[in-house]
Parts: C-alpha cells; structure tokens; sequence
C-alpha cells in the first residue's frame, strides 16, 4: 500500500493538467475567434491609415495657402515649409510609409514657386473605391 502523501500529490498533478482534447477545444474556440476578429482589425487599420492620410492632406494644403498668403508666392519645396517653420516636419504618407513619395502640383505660371498641392503617391484606392491620387 501507498503512503497517503503520495497519492495526494499524484492526485493533485492531475488534476491541474489539461488533457489533450482539452487543448484542442481551447485551440479551435481560439482559432474560431480569431477568424473573426482579424478581418475587422485589418479593416479598421485601413480605416485609420486613410483618415490620417486625409488629414496629413488638408493640414498641408492649409500651410500652403498660408504661405502664399505671407509671403505672396508658393513655396519652392515641402522643405521649406519645414525651414520657415509652417511645419514641424515633413508630412507622412501612411499608404506608402514615407514622407518622400508625394506627387507635388506646381501652380499655373503666373504665379510664383512650385508647390501648390500635393497628392499621396500610393497605388491602389480607398474603401469608398476613389484613388489615393485623387485625394
């Protein structure tokens, strides 16, 4: 016959492992739920990385025209919105995750300087199907 304090220390290992259907359970339930929860994750970084693109835009094109109305022209180079300190850096693309890839619009001839907008250089569209070109 066993010693009581032996069979006691058995039973307790036992009974704090997890058998192997246990796990497989606990692996499917796990499986299932993220299945459905990486699409709406994924979705929902797309989400965030057009809204701060659309804001990067405006804010940018904001400092332009209040560049042009300091100082009557536009500015030669994003850089120099930076240098003058319209900006505290230059403004980053989240499609393309550079601040380099801009595609920069000079104005009409008449007026001065090379910047009058900017467009994000990304291929591909937004969720509402509009390229992020356009924007």
């Amino acid at each position: 016959m066993k010693p009581l304090w032996i069979t006691l220390a058995q039973k307790r290992r036992r009974a704090g492992a997890f058998t192997l259907i246990e796990m497989m359970v606990a692996m499917a339930i796990l499986a299932l739920v993220l299945t459905i929860a990486m699409p709406k994750y994924f979705r929902s970084l797309d989400n965030a990385k057009e809204s701060v693109l659309m804001q990067n835009l405006n804010t940018t094109r904001d400092v332009i025209d209040k560049f042009y109305g300091d100082t009557g022209r536009y500015p030669d180079s994003l850089g120099e919105l930076v240098e003058k300190h319209y900006l505290r850096g230059l403004p980053y693309d989240p499609i393309t995750q550079s601040a380099r890839t801009w595609i920069i619009t000079a104005p009409d001839p008449p007026a001065r300087g090379q910047v009058y907008d900017l467009h994000s250089g990304a291929r591909g569209g937004t969720k509402d199907g509009r390229a992020y070109g356009s924007l």
